[in-house]
């Protein structure tokens, strides 16, 4: 097989489109043109073609992958996912992220330190930062990694409480507190300690009998 014109694509400005002498055609960008050493007039074998077709395969996948993340962290389950969406075969979109772990441009055990850090100080408790581990497609031998470092969640629970309570000892405002607080992923013992120890420091400390 032998190119027989490289031209501008008509409808994507950034893309070119390669003609070859039995009437093939593929759209490669600028970068890929420099990359696989494509001219006019370059022949190739049928293997050679085949190789070409799957590099610019993963070629392309690799730079939609660069698009997706951006500045953002992602998982590589994430990404994977992602990459399916937009098209790409399961195998082209692992190779991709395997290609994207080996130039350390991801990391899920470093993802996985930062979702761990990031909800602990918006002070979630321990069930929903587990909840956005597997959300994201954190492998699960990762977390325990990820969390043996977690502290300071009683003072979370109890510096929620005081933002929630504003000071205030009514019982159903108490209640709706300590709902609140499982509902951001403690456990209902931790929620109780915490209104103990908000207790202890109100004004007023009193005895108060509370039924969830």
């Amino acid at each position: 097989m032998k190119i027989e014109s490289i031209k501008k694509s008509e409808k994507r400005p950034d893309r070119f489109v390669v003609l070859f002498d039995e009437g093939t055609e593929i759209r490669v960008s600028a970068i890929q043109i420099a990359d696989f050493g494509l001219y006019t007039g370059l022949e190739l074998s049928d293997e050679q073609y085949s190789e070409l077709s799957q590099g610019l395969i993963q070629s392309t996948s690799k730079a939609r992958a660069l698009r997706i993340l951006g500045n953002r962290s992602l998982s590589a389950r994430e990404i994977e996912k992602r990459l399916i969406q937009k098209g790409e075969s399961e195998e082209t979109a692992q190779n991709t992220v395997g290609w994207l772990e080996d130039i350390g441009y991801i990391s899920d055990t470093e993802y996985a330190a930062a979702i761990v850090k990031h909800y602990s100080s918006k002070g979630y408790g321990l069930a929903r930062i587990k909840d956005e581990l597997y959300r994201r497609g954190i492998q699960r031998d990762l977390w325990d990694t990820a969390l043996q470092d977690l502290g300071g969640m009683q003072e979370a629970a109890q510096e929620f409480l005081k933002k929630k309570l504003r000071g205030s000892l009514d019982k159903e405002d108490m209640r709706r507190a300590v709902d609140a607080l499982c509902r951001r992923g403690f456990q209902y013992q931790e929620a109780r300690e915490a209104l103990n120890r908000y207790l202890e420091e109100a004004e007023e400390p009193e005895e108060i009998t509370y039924d969830h």
